[in-house]
């Protein structure tokens, strides 16, 4: 009796410890229906407790799709869960954003705690179509405001924290975001730490589940907990540089896009003088670009006038100023800016 006793004492002892640790978290899944979580029935589904999200070679995704908490948004707060991988990758988005471009519902943009069932990537703050990976495991870095993280510290090393996590078996993973101050765990282990500077640094969002694109996978969540944090006022950010907009305007630059010369997809010289001419603009009020497609502009003398050639396209033989070199001295002696970028910087002697 005595021995039953004190096992009996010792049990609730543990257990009011772990309550005490878990102590403000609500759970967010019921361990039986999805409700509250939005995600394409195609790929998630409640199996033996857990969300399960899973791809086949005869059903894959197209793209990274997710399932999205709808009970509320994340900004200051701690989340808790365990997660299960068997093949590719995943992760834990949160502060994230819907994407516009999506083909569906379901595709999600943000920070986002990543984990896979490889040896490098767990545990890392990677931003999903949003500035790429921002604190790799064992980093504790700052982004700044060229959205750019600077490593300024350590938090482990990386092959050890690895030798913690299990292979398709449960993990534990605690998040926490307070304020522009981000610090992932695996196990109880901080992976990595990243405090977030950049004008870019999201302050709110969504909280989602991530489903990659790619081979067959299958990942799994259970126990998932969220305790929302007091509200942080974050320190000012320094005063940028005055505009140099002013700069630019009545400015001209000219972009020649080099013929297609491979399989759609691959050197998209055109698309990529787009995207550019579209930022250039964006970004410099008062600035005029002109794009001219399929190689050298065909009209005489169409190049005058602009105050920088910009040359994206195939570089050697299929150089489109090859057969133009006069024409392009003559700008460049008049004080032309010439520009060359992708496979153009391979230039013939």
């Amino acid at each position: 009796a005595i021995v039953t006793s004190l096992t009996l004492l010792i049990s609730l002892l543990g257990s009011g410890s772990s309550h005490a640790q878990d102590t403000g978290f609500v759970s967010i899944f019921d361990g039986k229906t999805l409700e509250g979580w939005d995600g394409n029935p195609k790929f998630w589904k409640v199996q033996d407790g857990t969300i399960t999200g899973q791809t086949t070679k005869e059903n894959p995704t197209k793209g990274n799709t997710f399932i999205i908490w709808r009970g509320g948004e994340t900004s200051n707060f701690e989340l808790k869960l365990e997660y299960k991988i068997i093949k590719g990758n995943s992760g834990i988005q949160y502060r994230s954003f819907l994407l516009k471009n999506g083909a569906d519902n379901w595709r999600i943009g943000g920070y986002q705690a990543d984990f896979e069932a490889g040896n490098t990537y767990s545990g890392i703050l990677y931003g999903e179509a949003f500035r790429g990976i921002l604190a790799n495991r064992g980093q504790k870095t700052v982004i700044g405001e060229n959205g750019k993280p600077k490593v300024v510290g350590t938090v482990g090393v990386s092959a050890e924290i690895q030798k913690k996590i299990k292979k398709e078996d449960w993990n534990a993973y605690h998040i926490v975001a307070n304020g522009n101050h981000f610090v992932h765990r695996i196990n109880g282990l901080v992976t990595c730490e990243a405090t977030d500077e950049d004008d870019a640094a999201r302050d709110k969002g969504l909280l989602a589940l991530q489903l990659h694109a790619g081979p067959p996978m299958l990942v799994q969540f259970r126990n998932i907990r969220i305790k929302q944090l007091p509200a942080t006022k974050n320190p000012p950010k320094k005063k940028k540089a005055a505009s140099k907009k002013k700069v630019a305007a009545g400015k001209k630059v000219a972009f020649v896009a080099g013929s297609r010369s491979h399989g759609y997809g691959s050197h998209e010289h055109y698309a990529g003088c787009m995207i550019l001419a579209r930022s250039l603009q964006a970004a410099s009020a008062g600035i005029e670009v002109k794009v001219f497609r399929d190689g050298w502009p065909r009209e005489k003398g169409a190049l005058e006038g602009f105050d920088s050639v910009v040359m994206y396209a195939d570089g050697g033989g299929r150089h489109p100023v090859n057969a133009h070199l006069d024409e392009m001295d003559a700008l460049a002696k008049k004080g032309t800016g010439i520009v060359c970028i992708h496979y153009g910087v391979e230039v013939p002697k």
